[in-house]
């Protein structure tokens, strides 16, 4: 494992990016109109919490602002809840697009740039019941309210992510379970799915440009470092090459190349029109997977995904370890994705640690990867950690804490971690000091 050593301090460019992201859904509070308010309500969620008022952005985000002002942040990626804009077909609730206006005029007014995107996991349950982007006229549903969205907005905001991590949705919506509509093993669905979101996708681009030419627009995609366990069997590495064509190449392949891998365009139908549908790639990265040949799991391919317990990790969710903490995969990543020739930004990057035992060692030794790659000449504009308060993480609801900053959910009391202090440290600097890369330089289990 590359670790931060001593030496001279890892030096940003001037106009560097340093965010954090968010979600509307993880964040506001009170969301009841979109599938996973429903999902929730089913008695879906693993850890058996409820959102409530998560955050209470949509009364207070103006406290997590001064908070990321305070930290010397320049940038802060938010998400607007389409069920609360278009609560009913065709029906739009202009009192909730204003609050967004005040949000953003907020982050300006505090010199944080804001960036927005318009789909993070959840969407209003009547687009829910029609099928979701599986319905032949879900991106001309999803496009409209692209449209209505930056027309409100367009004047206090550049810079437009139009779907996060596309590829997490379908995997875990259609053939893990996990997530709504919870179906399992459905892979030649995930991926009719995927092509919906990438036509709704290339609506949502074309659109923004038209209505603000000089618009910012881009995706977040989630990519996994996937390595075999056990590299010598020809077994193991095939499904390796499988896991990483089908996960991190096809929303990219589509992007480049107009079509998806493994002629999975039969299916699909013809993707043509997303070729060139971006003006910068985002990534969330998140760590490093196993995966071995195992004739016992065809819904997943063959392939038994896993965390060694020898390696650095978080916190476990309901459903075990995410990830081994590993700071090269921003390397990895950021290398992979100057394929598409367009800057890069990395939306989000972190770990599940309540205790903040690893989080301070990953981010130090993570942003010196970073920084290798830009100085090996990658086009990297900026960094946005996940999170800034401890949010409701999915199915792992209040269980997951990847906050700088500690919340207690029943007082909203937030306390900065050292984590926090940190990333604080290098933001104002806009450089790993030679002490932080000194101090870390251990392996992320010492």
């Amino acid at each position: 494992m590359q670790t931060a050593g001593g030496g001279t301090d890892c030096v940003f460019p001037k106009d560097f990016l340093w965010g954090i992201s968010t979600s509307a859904h993880q964040v506001e509070g009170d969301n009841t109109n979109n599938q996973w308010s429903a999902w929730e309500a089913a008695g879906k969620i693993r850890s058996g919490d409820c959102c409530g008022r998560a955050c209470d952005w949509w009364s207070n985000a103006e406290c997590d602002f001064d908070l990321a002002q305070e930290m010397g942040l320049n940038a802060l990626r938010i998400s607007v809840e389409w069920s609360r804009i278009e609560p009913r077909p065709g029906v739009w609730d202009r009192q909730a697009l204003g609050r967004y206006r005040e949000m953003l005029k907020e982050l300006r007014r505090r010199r944080i740039r804001p960036l927005v995107c318009l789909h993070h996991f959840t969407h209003p349950m009547w687009f829910e019941n029609l099928q979701g982007f599986l319905a032949a006229d879900a991106p001309v549903r999803f496009e409209h309210f692209v449209r209505v969205v930056a027309e409100g907005l367009g004047d206090l905001c550049q810079d437009w992510v139009t779907f996060n991590e596309p590829n997490v949705y379908c995997a875990m919506g259609y053939a893990v379970g996990l997530f709504p509509p919870g179906r399992r093993g459905e892979l030649f669905t995930s991926m009719k799915v995927l092509a919906g979101i990438l036509r709704a996708h290339s609506r949502a681009y074309r659109t923004l440009h038209q209505l603000q030419p000089d618009a910012n627009v881009g995706w977040a995609h989630n990519y996994v470092v996937f390595e075999p366990l056990r590299p010598r069997l020809p077994f193991d590495r095939w499904i390796t090459r499988l896991h990483h064509s089908l996960f991190n190449d096809s929303f990219v392949r589509a992007l480049a190349e107009g079509s998806l891998p493994l002629g999975f365009s039969r299916v699909t139908g013809d993707l043509s029109e997303a070729r060139g549908t971006c003006d910068f790639a985002g990534l969330n990265v998140y760590g490093r997977l196993y995966v071995c040949f195992d004739p016992r799991k065809p819904s997943q391919l063959f392939g038994n995904i896993l965390v060694p317990a020898h390696v650095p990790r978080g916190d476990p969710g309901a459903e075990g370890p995410l990830a081994e903490a590993y700071p090269g995969a921003l390397r990895i990543a950021a290398t992979y994705a100057a394929r598409l020739g367009k800057p890069i930004y990395i939306l989000e990057n972190g770990v599940p640690d309540a205790a903040d035992r690893i989080r301070p060692w990953l981010l130090v030794n993570a942003l010196h990867e970073l920084h290798a790659a830009m100085r090996d000449g990658i086009d990297v504009r900026g960094y946005f950690h996940w999170t800034l308060t401890d949010n409701f993480e999915w199915n792992d609801g209040w269980s997951l804490r990847f906050g700088l900053v500690e919340l207690d959910p029943a007082t909203q009391r937030r306390t900065l971690r050292e984590s926090g202090r940190i990333f604080t440290e290098i933001v104002k600097q806009n450089r790993i000091p030679r002490e932080l890369l000194a101090r870390y330089s251990k392996n992320g289990n010492c």
